[in-house]
Parts: structure tokens; C-alpha cells; sequence
């Protein structure tokens, strides 16, 4: 791989995030599970306890992805947002995980070059989600959703799973359990 994708320079370590900022900055956590497709989108409660799904964007081009993704989040005050970070299966960075990063990148620098600060300060950090949409799929499965209904929903609901886990290590670790 071109990159060193395990220490980018703004992607902050989950363990050094302080959640309760992010709570009294009345923020949310916002979850992205980027594919090469769709974008799923999640975001947190204000108490950042719960992941909800938000909406998909389908892929075009990277700049209209960009901007509808920032149309989309905008309204929920993110202070940071989650990445999921699709490893191997020997925990090195897949090439997915390049393919993200160009997201990623050109993501930060339209909210960099936004009139809006607050959008500006959002923390940046990645969640490893080798097994999201495996695990998603096989609950929907189970709940006997259609094939068709589970194609729909499957990339919103990975970005719920995804964050929820992320949100989960958060709490765990402000009690100081982790």
C-alpha cells in the first residue's frame, strides 16, 4: 500500500476521546460505513448512548458524495465522526481501507474549506468493522427479512453497528473499565 494506514496523523485514537466533551458540547457521534457504492450513514443521541440509522448516499463521484454526506450531518451537530475501518483478518489495513482514507481525506478538507466552524472542529476517528455487515446480514436473516429489504437496509444498519460499538468503547471507557 501507498499509505501507512495505521497512524494517520487526524485520526485520533478512540481511547484518547473524552466523551464527555462531545456531551457537553451538545454533539452527536456520527457513523460512516463507506463502500465503494454507498455511504451509510448513522448518528448518535445526545447522550451518545444510542446509534440510530440516518440515510445511504449512493455513490457518484467523490466531491457529490462529499457534499450530500455534509448536507446530510449537518443538522446533527456531529463533533466527531466514526469510520468504519475494514481490516484483514490479521488486523493489517485492507486496501478498502486506502480506498476510505481518499474519502476521508477529501471529506476533511471540504469541512477544512466550510464557512461553518463548528463543522471545522469535528474529530476524526476509525473503528474496525471486519465483520459489520457479515453480522448485520445474519440478524436480518434471522428476523426474516426479504432479500430485497435486506439489500435496502444493509449499509445504514452496518453503519448503526458500527457505531454503536465505537459509542459502547466510549462509555466503557469514561467509567474507566476498558
Amino acid at each position: 500500500m501507498n499509505k501507512e494506514l495505521n497512524n494517520i496523523f487526524f485520526l485520533k485514537k478512540l481511547s484518547e476521546i473524552d466523551v464527555s466533551e462531545i456531551i457537553s458540547g451538545k454533539g452527536t457521534i456520527v457513523g460512516l460505513d463507506v463502500g465503494d457504492k454507498t455511504v451509510g450513514i448513522s448518528v448518535s443521541d445526545r447522550r451518545i448512548k444510542i446509534a440510530s440509522s440516518v440515510s445511504v448516499i449512493m455513490r457518484k463521484n467523490i466531491d457529490i458524495d462529499c457534499a450530500k454526506l455534509l448536507a446530510c450531518i449537518t443538522p446533527y451537530n456531529p463533533k466527531m465522526i466514526i469510520f468504519g475501518w475494514p481490516l484483514q483478518m490479521d488486523g493489517k489495513p485492507s486496501k478498502q481501507c486506502e480506498k476510505n482514507l481518499e474519502f476521508i481525506e477529501r471529506f476533511r478538507k471540504i469541512l477544512h474549506d466550510s464557512e461553518n466552524n463548528q463543522m471545522q472542529n469535528i474529530v476524526f476517528s476509525k473503528w474496525d468493522e471486519r465483520f459489520s455487515t457479515k453480522v448485520v446480514d445474519s440478524i436480518m436473516i434471522k428476523a426474516d427479512l426479504s432479500r430485497k429489504r435486506r439489500k435496502e437496509v444493509i449499509d445504514k444498519t452496518a453503519a448503526v453497528y458500527i457505531l454503536q460499538g465505537a459509542i459502547d468503547f466510549l462509555n466503557r471507557n469514561a467509567r474507566g473499565t476498558v
